[in-house]
């Protein structure tokens, strides 16, 4: 259970229900604590977690934006790849692409198949947009042999970028096409092999939930389920249904039954763990809920965990930041500048808001957490 409203961080597991009820009365006495954003709640200690605190958010935003710096060249604030895309879904993986460099990075990629580049290209000229992705209508008078040196030719293709990307993001608008599946299988183990951030959204996950060896071990993994697709995930590796009178537990020991890759779970409080510890963003966003919000998220998870990455001396962070992993550090950031970008959305279009609206105030939010220098 969490705090509604007005959180710039979000809360660790309570450490008993007679904090959660003291918390509650202060809320319930302040009227629901609807307060500016220089307010901040410290972190209750996480009980499935050990002694970790929770990071604040905008410290951690601030953390690891960088600088705008005349001296660095293109490609140093961050290339990003979406692998997904094909006929029926183009939206999906333009809504990641281009949130990527709303938010700052410098070039987005996107692979998707020939029937969906065209139209994504027509969205933005910003993206790159590459149409190696082949899907089993395409190629159905073609036998398994020829189906073969296909896949071959898609990863080669694909090889050809690899080391150009500090992340990738896999899923969003993919589809689920037994051919198309297959390839990006092969991809993601490429990119296993040669270190490459995933993040694991949309039809990634229904890939990844029945073959959840392509990330086990993993921890430069980050899957980023809503409410339907972690209980599938849940009953795939935990054998159970979803606890919800346990839900930091449950996180917990789901994050370590991977092998540590971490787990964004989607929701009205964002949870977030590695299997070491569990934290939460709570900041208030949008009661609207249009769709393509998860997409813009997993394209900023992609943007932060590259920064987080990029930040090698400690004195460039605070103490408690340089000590979080660098995904997790990526989920607390997207989670919150989401959030913040929606609620400004909000309060400008209200009902009539859609996932266009809130891409266009990410910049504005994040800006307004760690001005540029």
């Amino acid at each position: 259970m969490f705090v509604k409203h007005g959180m710039n961080s979000g809360f660790s597991s309570l450490a008993s229900s007679a904090v959660l009820r003291r918390q509650q009365f202060l809320i319930r006495s302040l009227k629901g604590y609807s307060v500016s954003d220089k307010i901040r709640m410290e972190a209750v200690k996480c009980l499935s977690g050990g002694a970790s605190l929770e990071a604040n958010a905008e410290s951690v935003l601030r953390a690891i934006t960088p600088s705008l710096d005349p001296t660095r060249h293109k490609g140093q604030a961050g290339k990003i790849a979406v692998i997904g895309g094909c006929r029926e879904y183009t939206g999906a993986p333009y809504f990641a692409a281009i949130s990527a460099l709303k938010i700052g990075a410098d070039l987005s990629h996107v692979f998707c198949t020939e029937g969906a580049a065209t139209v994504i290209k027509s969205y933005s000229p910003e993206l790159i947009v590459h149409p190696i992705l082949e899907e089993s209508y395409n190629i159905s008078v073609v036998n398994d042999e020829g189906k073969r040196d296909i896949s071959k030719k898609i990863l080669s293709e694909f090889d050809k970028w690899m080391e150009r990307f500090d992340c990738l993001v896999v899923g969003p608008g993919l589809g689920r096409d037994p051919f198309l599946l297959e390839c990006v299988s092969k991809i993601m183990t490429r990119a296993r092999q040669s270190n490459v951030p995933i993040v694991v959204d949309g039809d990634g996950l229904f890939l990844v939930t029945n073959s959840i060896e392509l990330v086990s071990g993993y921890r430069l993994a980050v899957l980023t389920p809503n409410v339907n697709e972690y209980k599938r995930l849940v009953q795939k590796v935990l054998g159970c249904d979803v606890n919800d009178q346990n839900t930091h537990g449950e996180l917990l020991s789901l994050s370590k039954q991977i092998g540590g890759v971490t787990i964004l779970r989607k929701g009205k409080s964002d949870l977030i763990s590695d299997g070491e510890k569990v934290q939460s963003v709570s900041i208030y966003g949008s009661p609207r809920r249009c769709g393509g919000q998860g997409d813009i998220l997993s394209g900023s998870v992609a943007v932060f965990l590259s920064w987080a990455r990029q930040c090698n001396s400690a004195a460039e962070r605070e103490s408690t930041i340089s000590r979080t992993n660098p995904t997790v550090l990526g989920c607390i950031a997207g989670s919150a500048l989401l959030r913040k970008a929606a609620a400004l959305a909000f309060e400008h279009k209200k009902r009539s808001t859609l996932t266009t609206d809130i891409i266009e105030h990410l910049g504005q939010s994040l800006e307004a957490i760690s001005p540029a220098s």
